[in-house]
């Protein structure tokens, strides 16, 4: 697999995995620990998931120019 397929795959599993906190965090009967957790767990995989996108648009941008 190729450099840019596995970021591409990382990024949509990190996205993936955010939306799941999120529905998880949706559900009423949540405690106010597991809702905490939750959503910390969803930033760090959101942050990671820009990283990714931001290193992909600087590959972008930089082939772009050397072409």
């Amino acid at each position: 697999m190729a450099e840019n397929e596995l970021e591409q795959q990382n990024f949509e599993q990190k996205i993936l995995k955010a939306k799941e906190f999120l529905e998880k965090l949706s559900n009423p009967q949540i405690t106010i620990n597991e809702s905490l957790k939750l959503y910390n767990d969803g930033l760090k995989e959101l942050e990671v998931a820009q990283k990714l996108l931001e290193e992909a648009k600087l590959i972008f941008v930089t082939q772009s120019n050397n072409s």
